[in-house]
């Protein structure tokens, strides 16, 4: 009898482990927030892209700069993801709440040149979740994190007064740590797989003004692969010492695109509409491999399909210019849920989000600053027929979502 509940753990950790890592894949651990300007505008700022954030919103853009540029911002947020279990009863709150992430940008454009260059240091994707034992999903999801930085060196062309391209390399370093529990009972008992790695990417864009009032872009990022190296770890209280074997995934971080077009009316006004494409769709299978299969997760392949859907990001701004080098500005992101209910992981509690921002800033002829203050609410979002574990847990519940965000940019013109 007690070896046959073991074996029942032991494929209970393997098969709830194989669904939960996708959720470090959703759009709630994508970080579009890159500039105090951009998420004050709804990151509606492809198509105007005229500070040195836009070594990520769209490279071309650093063409309209001149001499030299650095700016450096903090992405400060507090994340509340929430869940309630099926029939009601309490709702539970993610533990670790307060995330801060910088940036750094830097652009050069030499004296009656055509060509400028650019570098740019951010995290695109990041953040994290860390449950409480007693949600009724610990066997699901206990504790997940991600990690992910990209440095973009990126060189732009002006191949006309109003046509502009610019792309380059990108450097992406991602580290993962996951943990679930083997059992429903909180206990000294765990399955944790953490990793890191490195992979090669690459960002184009271009920027072209037809008129005088009007400017459209596009931008690609491709898709990038880090090969995660690390272990895997797994304990049993009183059942199974702990157990640590080398272990490695490939997890793919899709492509993007974007399309944007900015409307100035006048020189007082500039109002932007961007689609923002993200291809989760291309996201399949992930593989774990353990060099040495533990007794409680006695595989050394864990694969696992994946059933992502690609999803869109519509984001809407506005800026009020003011003759004295102050500015305001207003956004709106419409941001799609890319998660379906049969594999819904509480790593990520994906849903639809709307996103409400405003903010203000001050451009002089040396020094820059922008601050941006960011609100994003989900609605409820029930989640039926998610897959179990053999120990009876499922994700199904009610989650919703809720975070505030404070975002300060600093820059600085020689």
């Amino acid at each position: 009898m007690k070896n046959n509940v073991t074996h029942r753990i032991q494929l209970a950790a393997v098969l709830v482990f194989a669904g939960s890592i996708p959720g470090v894949f959703a759009n709630g651990f994508r970080l579009p927030d890159q500039d105090g300007f951009a998420t004050a505008r709804g990151e509606a700022f492809a198509a105007t892209a005229d500070n040195a954030s836009a070594i990520y919103y769209n490279p071309a853009g650093i063409a309209q700069l001149d001499g030299m540029n650095l700016r450096a911002g903090l992405y400060s947020t507090y994340l509340d993801p929430t869940f309630s279990p099926p029939g009601g009863g309490a709702t539970y709150h993610n533990q670790d709440k307060l995330v801060a992430v910088p940036q750094f940008y830097a652009t050069l454009t030499p004296n009656d040149s055509r060509v400028s260059f650019g570098f740019g240091v951010f995290a695109p994707f990041g953040l994290g979740v860390n449950w409480p034992e007693k949600t009724g999903f610990r066997s699901v999801a206990i504790k997940g994190s991600l990690k992910y930085i990209t440095a973009a060196p990126v060189i732009a062309l002006k191949l006309a007064p109003n046509f502009m391209i610019g792309g380059g390399p990108n450097i992406d370093y991602a580290a993962v740590d996951l943990r679930q529990g083997l059992t429903p009972t909180p206990n000294n008992d765990y399955f944790r797989f953490r990793g890191d790695g490195f992979d090669l990417g690459y960002s184009l864009g271009a920027l072209w003004q037809p008129t005088e009032k009007v400017s459209l872009a596009a931008v690609f990022r491709s898709s990038s692969q880090p090969n995660l190296k690390g272990h895997t770890t797994s304990e049993m209280d009183s059942v199974q010492p702990r157990e640590s074997s080398k272990a490695n995934a490939d997890f793919t971080f899709p492509l993007n695109a974007v399309f944007g077009v900015s409307y100035r009316p006048t020189k007082l006004w500039n109002v932007e509409f961007d689609a923002d494409y993200m291809d989760w769709n291309q996201v399949q299978d992930v593989n774990i491999h353990q060099d040495t299969p533990s007794t409680v997760v006695p595989i050394s392949n864990i694969p696992f399909a994946l059933e992502w859907k690609s999803s869109w990001l519509y984001e809407f701004g506005a800026t009020r210019y003011f003759g004295n080098g102050w500015q305001v500005s207003a956004g709106y992101v419409y941001n799609e849920n890319s998660m379906p209910n049969k594999h819904y992981t509480p790593f990520a509690a994906d849903l639809d989000r709307h996103v409400f921002s405003v903010g203000t800033g001050y451009k002089g002829q040396k020094y820059s600053f922008d601050i941006a203050y960011q609100c994003s609410y989900g609605p409820d979002h029930v989640v039926k027929g998610s897959a179990p574990s053999l120990s009876g847990q499922s994700a199904d519940g009610t989650y919703g979502f809720l975070s505030h965000v404070i975002l300060l940019s600093v820059g600085v013109h020689f």
